[in-house]
């Protein structure tokens, strides 16, 4: 049989896995794309584009198409939102446009697209 020790430690090898393949794995009805798949997606007038950094990371370099709502401010201006098009999220490192997909998709959005690697990987 297991002593105490070894059943905590199973338990705990159990529960880390379990948190690293829920924080990891792709949530079902995200899509990610990468900055140059962008570039085509940009042209396309029947989406909504949202940048999710903060007013000033905006200010400082964005694209033109995308509306700044920063993510501490998204669950509250998601009303603004329609749930009928596509929704395509970036910020910095693609971190925070992660959390806020994860977000849109809890709030019933359906057609949701990450940027890979956000403005960090972004050239005109």
């Amino acid at each position: 049989m297991f002593d105490i020790g070894t059943l905590i430690n199973v338990l705990l090898m159990v529960f880390v896995a379990w948190f690293l393949f829920q924080r990891f794995v792709p949530v079902k009805g995200i899509k990610n794309i990468s900055t140059s798949e962008l570039k085509s997606e940009l042209k396309k007038k029947d989406k909504q584009f949202i940048d999710v950094r903060t007013p000033s990371e905006f200010k400082a370099n964005r694209i033109k198409e995308f509306k700044n709502i920063p993510l501490y401010e998204l669950q509250r201006r998601a009303k603004g939102l329609s749930k009928e098009k596509e929704v395509i999220v970036i910020c910095q490192s693609g971190m925070r446009s992660g959390k806020a997909s994860k977000l849109l998709k809890k709030l019933g959005f359906k057609n949701i697209t990450n940027v890979k690697g956000g403005m960090g990987a972004w050239r005109l």
